[in-house]
């Protein structure tokens, strides 16, 4: 049984989903604006976030935003009617774990909804130790990143993860699919290129020359390879 936190401005559709959550086992709260859904993320802690994006006094993605910035890495999985693709990159790129559009099945969302769950209690097992990559030293565990001189390194949060899955398979090939399934959890994504707009930040922050890459390496028509 997992604690879940339903921040959704239409009623209906958060007490059909409080229904459907509790019947599966879960125990649910209700947010219906993003400044109380923010309150009830800090206060009770709950085990997963489904959040809208179009709400009341503060959207979603600002939600999540603020959330991600002070350290909060309860699993968000985004709700919302909107269908394009810069939506969901925005909602992705913040943080959020996946992304669903409205309209969905129950069926689907509880499958995302366990999804999520299992790989974010596979990242708790991740060891605080510290990993070098290029000029760049970073903490998994603590999700922090500083250069040799002490300073800041920003990641977001999917950066984290896609850094750390190309660490736990460095020096095998990986395809685009093979990251948006395994780190993202989708089924239908919204485009490949998607991975090479991430790709393109990473290596602007850990390699010493980013046009001449030496640890991510593009494999030409197939994806990726990590060079540690």
């Amino acid at each position: 049984m997992a604690k879940i936190l339903i921040v959704e401005d239409e009623k209906e559709m958060a007490i059909g989903l409080k229904d459907n959550f509790e019947f599966d086992g879960h125990n649910v709260s209700i947010a219906s604006d993003g400044e109380e859904g923010l309150v009830l993320a800090e206060s009770e802690t709950p085990d997963l976030i489904i959040l809208d994006v179009m709400l009341p006094k503060k959207s979603g993605f600002d939600v999540c935003r603020e959330l991600r910035a002070k350290g909060v890495r309860i699993p968000i999985i985004m709700l919302t009617a909107r269908g394009q693709e810069i939506d969901k990159v925005l909602g992705l790129e913040l943080g959020a774990d996946d992304y669903i559009t409205k309209p969905f099945s129950v069926r689907e969302l509880l499958a995302r909804v366990k999804a999520v769950m299992r790989r974010s209690s596979e990242q708790e097992e991740t060891n605080n130790s510290v990993i070098k990559i290029g000029p760049v030293n970073v903490n998994f565990g603590q999700y922090k990143a500083w250069d040799d001189n002490g300073g800041t390194v920003d990641f977001s949060y999917k950066e984290f993860e896609i850094l750390k899955y190309f660490i736990d398979h460095q020096n095998q090939i990986i395809t685009r699919d093979a990251l948006l399934n395994d780190v993202w959890g989708y089924e239908v994504y919204p485009s490949s290129r998607t991975v090479d707009n991430f790709i393109v930040k990473l290596r602007k922050k850990i390699e010493p020359d980013p046009n001449h890459p030496k640890h991510i390496l593009t494999v030409y028509g197939i994806g990726y390879k990590y060079i540690p």
